[in-house]
């Protein structure tokens, strides 16, 4: 996707443009059934070779097939489904396709992509979420459209208020099904699905298929084709990482000086809580710092300005939780930094996957407490390797017998030791 901040209005307000000749394409694209108006939209967009996931999925979607997807953020999935959905659909007319997301952020990511790849047809994309009043979203959706993203919650609340039908639904689209899991969600999907007509396509994309979410599968889906990307357990070869130790006291001075001393373009910043968010947020602005902030309990049009600020250069840093280590394409980060240790080890891959983007290289700071040393070895036998302890020249440590070298030797060796458990699936 490309880069770009949320410019809305919604599609109903805007006329597709059309080019004047759309010339003969022969890409890797067409050659996986896409048609050269398509071929030609994604060219325009910077793209070449279709990733791994969009060489699976797209020829199966466009013959009609269920799909079951497990790809993770920045393997190019979005448009794995969204290409061949608009191929399918053709031309305007009724709302045909749903697409539900457990986030608003995740919504909006995918009607982005929509609109962008749909800009040479004349198809019509909206989106509904909660945060937000009802009024542009009601005119929205009774102007018509033949695309629609949606959370479940609001998607709900339209539907009981008479705002749309799902009756011409043809092509379903349940993303992140795992994180609606999480979220409490699956209730509300299936009271979605259900208002939708039997006779449909149904596209299933999850990063794990718990027993819920292979029962959610087996219920919604017509003999689907699994599509898998392995799960990295690793990070891009682009992103150079290294764990910095220091004590619980020393956190945020050690933290400026990383800043001081590094040339950075954009930099986000991981806290594992929303108050030390806000602090951190609010320290580095007496600093000096222009920051956003981004997690949960911000409202909708203060996440979306914090995303934007932050995409678009008006903050050089970007403080969040979890919420923006998946999903959402956040293109030129220059450098991540966490603050706090993940207490899940697949989180940290995620979160330093931030940087290092679109063939671009990164950098990866993650500051290590006598706190974090459990979590840290988890992360090591999670990878499958160790990583790099580093201090800085010149900070005024505060020794302790967990940063000695001998103490440090031994966290990397026990990090490498269990490798053969993590084949068979041990992460313990």
């Amino acid at each position: 996707m490309i880069d770009k901040t949320f410019d809305h209005p919604r599609t109903a307000d805007v006329k597709p443009a059309t080019p004047v000749d759309i010339p003969k394409m022969d890409t890797a694209f067409t050659a996986l059934g896409l048609t050269d108006a398509l071929a030609f939209g994604v060219q325009e967009m910077g793209y070449v070779t279709p990733t791994p996931i969009q060489t699976q999925a797209i020829p199966i979607v466009l013959k009609g097939g269920d799909v079951i997807g497990s790809a993770q953020t920045g393997t190019g999935k979005t448009a794995a489904f969204a290409l061949p959905i608009i191929q399918r659909l053709g031309a305007h007319g009724k709302l045909r396709c749903l697409i539900l997301e457990p986030t608003r952020e995740l919504a909006l990511q995918v009607e982005e992509a929509f609109q962008n790849f749909a800009k040479f047809t004349d198809l019509r994309v909206t989106i509904v979420y909660g945060g937000v009043g009802y009024g542009k979203q009601t005119d929205d959706l009774r102007r018509g459209m033949d695309i629609l993203a949606a959370t479940p919650g609001r998607l709900l609340d339209h539907l009981e208020q008479g705002n749309c039908s799902l009756a011409n639904i043809d092509i379903l689209v349940l993303d992140e099904v795992d994180r609606m899991l999480d979220m409490g969600f699956l209730p509300d999907v299936r009271r979605i699905v259900q208002k939708c007509p039997k006779e449909r396509q149904t596209l299933f994309f999850t990063a794990t298929l718990p027993p819920e979410l292979e029962q959610l599968a087996g219920w919604a889906l017509r003999n689907p084709v699994r599509v898998e990307v392995d799960r990295q357990r690793s990070p891009a070869e682009t992103v150079s990482h290294a764990f910095y130790p220091v004590v619980a006291s020393q956190k945020f001075e050690l933290l400026q000086l990383l800043l001081e001393q590094t040339e950075f373009k954009s930099v986000l910043i991981f806290s594992r809580t929303r108050m030390g968010a806000d602090r951190i947020a609010h320290r580095l602005v007496s600093k000096g710092h222009t920051v956003g902030v981004m997690h949960s309990d911000r409202n909708q049009r203060e996440r979306i300005e914090a995303l934007e600020g932050f995409k678009g250069g008006k903050y050089e840093v970007l403080v969040a939780t979890d919420i923006a280590a998946r999903g959402l394409d956040i293109v030129g980060v220059s450098h991540v930094i966490n603050y706090d240790v993940p207490e899940n080890a697949e989180d940290y891959v995620h979160r330093i996957g931030r940087t290092g983007r679109a063939h671009k290289t990164g950098d990866a700071f993650t500051l290590v407490t006598e706190d974090d040393v459990r979590d840290a070895r988890s992360i090591e036998r999670y990878m499958g390797m160790a990583v790099e302890r580093k201090k800085i020249d010149g900070f005024p440590y505060i020794y302790s017998a967990l940063f000695d070298e001998k103490a440090l030797a031994d966290t990397a060796a026990l990090a490498v030791k269990p490798t053969s458990r993590l084949h068979r699936g041990d992460r313990r």
